[in-house]
């Protein structure tokens, strides 16, 4: 008698849909997953209607790939549904596991987007500064929309999550990794992140030779040396502070490692990680032993959107979590004790 097939669920809540594109990736081996499951949610598709999901049993779905974090109603109201439906739960790239770009909106709360976005950029001809609403009424009924929150939250921020995949998007290998540990039924621990222990340093080719460095480069202003280690030319690579199991693809072509690979092991802060992974490697010129603070400060200064460089994917997910405003009729506090 043949096995049972497994049911598997993807869902794309606020990201960019490069997880999707991920999946497809797969290529031929997309049919070993055909092979094993049978995809009975994947609304990016095929047509399968949330009511579809809300009539399903609950844990009928055996696991279920969840990518995007969360940043409106919609998006909740579908990871508690998925998490109730599913019996596995997988945050699927960095944008579920660590809030990744669209977690940068926590330097913002939603009355200052709304305004950037819909009055004051100049290319906005809103004359009536019309502004999403939740409900509108229009003479054929009521439009809604779901609400969009304060703050971007990653999956385990809302609901409970049983493994990680990570990257943006996670590498194709990792994927057929965890679909054969699926298959064989040898998957890890729950809790656990279906990657390489080894951070993206350990993975690179370049040479290092443990140098400090004056100055600091962005990207578009040197030309890399091809075989150096790019943090010792002065280029930021967050590679000593991530997860590997990308290969270094980036590193190999020249490009610094951004950090979507998420936190190495035994890590909680990603960010704070590398800024002290830099700070081991900053200095003057060679030939000087000492220098005074105020020149540590002006290597510091020369760090462009130091947010941006250290918490691109990390930023809903580390201590830092969002930055702290004031609304008018409100005390200041943090954003993240609100939606």
């Amino acid at each position: 008698m043949a096995e049972e097939k497994l049911k598997v669920g993807f869902y794309w809540a606020a990201s960019c849909g490069g997880c999707e594109i991920a999946v497809l990736d797969l290529n031929e081996k997309i049919l070993d997953v055909v092979q094993i499951a049978d995809i009975v949610f994947w609304p990016v598709a095929m047509d399968v209607k949330y009511k579809d999901v809300e009539a399903m049993p609950d844990k009928y779905i055996d696991i279920c790939f969840f990518n995007g974090s969360i940043r409106s109603e919609e998006q909740e109201h579908m990871a508690k549904l998925l998490r109730r439906k599913s019996k596995t739960l997988v945050a699927f790239g960095s944008c579920a596991q660590e809030g990744c770009i669209p977690g940068l909106a926590n330097l913002h709360n939603r009355k200052e987007i709304f305004n950037t976005v819909y009055l004051e950029t100049k290319s906005t001809s809103n004359p009536r500064s019309v502004l999403p609403k939740t409900k509108t009424e229009v003479k054929e009924g009521v439009l809604k929309l779901p609400e969009l929150y304060d703050t971007v939250k990653t999956l385990d921020q809302t609901v409970e999550v049983d493994y990680y995949l990570p990257g943006c998007p996670p590498p194709v290998k990792l994927i057929a990794n965890a679909v054969e540990a699926i298959a064989k039924k040898t998957l890890p621990p729950k809790g656990s992140v279906l990657a390489p222990l080894k951070s993206v340093c350990d993975e690179c080719p370049r040479k290092k030779e443990d140098k400090r460095i004056s100055k600091i480069y962005r990207v578009y202003e040197k030309v890399p040396e091809p075989e150096k280690c790019l943090l010792e030319q002065g280029i930021i690579c967050m590679g000593p502070a991530t997860r590997g199991g990308c290969g270094a693809q980036c590193l190999t072509v020249d490009m610094p490692c951004t950090g979507c690979g998420g936190p190495c092991p035994n890590s909680i802060e990603q960010g704070a990680a590398m800024l002290s992974a830099l700070a081991s490697i900053l200095g003057l010129e060679e030939e000087q032993e000492h220098h005074s603070e105020e020149d540590v400060e002006n290597l510091i200064n020369q760090i462009k959107d130091p947010i941006g460089t250290f918490y691109m994917y990390s930023l809903p997910s580390s201590i830092l979590r969002r930055k702290t405003t004031k609304n008018k009729g409100s005390s200041a506090g943090p954003q993240h004790l609100k939606k």
